[in-house]
């Protein structure tokens, strides 16, 4: 499985010079979706979601800063991330023509456009948020969302940075818990999409400490928004919360979602990287959301 050719790509280059390579997929039809990934993984790793909307939207495809095909770039943080979000939708507008657009973001990348939509930097006509990690200001799923970001940042630190090709990656993705729920294709896929060539062997798109720092910084985020934050109409995507080991993104995203009263659906028998994990669910669950409302 890999990305198909795209029908156009466009440079588009922020204040600060960080540098992003925007693909666009499908047809120029009257919705555009715009797609995003999580942290330390990369957009083309998530074909295997967004080809299911390629016959029904125009669906932009790109990669967050110092991720996937942008080169490394500084300014590593959310305050960044979330204006970088609503420079490439506008950038794709000037470029090809304004039309409704929707936001489908996993994770990291869901965590800047809710930052970027509640303080009205981002002007979607609707967002779909996939397991967003916020860390809840208090109740039981506070100490578990903390301990997760804390145990990722330790990982990020010490995972390995060069492999002599993908399909070692590859092997690594294959044998982790969320890994043995991918479908085939899908561990190589992400590999290629998150290794670059470097000399004889690849190398991390991302560094791993500015992976590291996104974990950290989710710490102290303190992004626990409610429905009336948001002009446009929002829908949480979480993980499964009643499975038998669920993700602490699961438990929070449940909360958020009761506390802040979203839209809100959980994908059965999936942890955080639910896309990866059940990608045709996952797709049905936002047709469903955009054809709640009028997109």
């Amino acid at each position: 499985m890999s990305a198909p050719p795209p029908r156009a790509t466009l440079d588009l280059r922020a204040p600060d010079g960080a540098v992003f390579h925007v693909r666009i997929y499908g047809e120029a039809r009257p919705v555009r979706l715009f797609v995003s990934h999580g942290n330390g993984f990369a957009a083309d790793g998530y074909v295997g979601f967004w080809r299911h909307f390629l016959a029904a939207y125009e669906v932009v495809v790109f990669d967050m800063r110092s991720h996937g095909r942008n080169p490394r770039a500084g300014n590593h943080d959310y305050a960044h991330m979330q204006s970088d979000i609503e420079l490439v939708r506008r950038g794709v507008a000037a470029e090809f023509g304004t039309r409704p657009s929707a936001g489908l973001f996993h994770s990291m990348s869901a965590q800047a456009a809710m930052l970027a939509a509640q303080r009205g930097e981002a002007e979607f006509a609707a967002l779909a948020a996939f397991d967003p990690p916020n860390v809840p200001p208090g109740g039981p799923a506070r100490a578990p969302m903390l301990e997760y970001e804390r145990r990722l940042a330790a990982w990020a630190r010490a995972r390995r940075e060069r492999f002599a090709d993908p399909s070692e990656l590859a092997a690594d993705y294959a044998a982790t818990r969320s890994g043995r729920a991918w479908p085939a294709g899908t561990h190589e896929a992400m590999a290629r999409a998150v290794l670059r060539p470097d000399g004889d062997g690849w190398r991390l798109c991302c560094p791993r400490d500015d992976e590291a720092s996104m974990y950290d910084q989710g710490v102290t985020l303190g992004l626990w928004p409610r429905r009336q934050d948001f002009a446009m109409p929002v829908k949480l995507i979480g993980s499964d919360p009643q499975c038998e080991r669920p993700s602490p993104t699961a438990l929070a995203n449940r909360a958020l979602a009761e506390e802040g009263g979203f839209d809100y659906a959980a994908i059965p028998g999936t942890g955080h990287l639910l896309q990866l994990e059940r990608p045709e669910a996952c797709a049905a669950a936002v047709t469903d959301f955009l054809a709640s409302v009028g997109l």
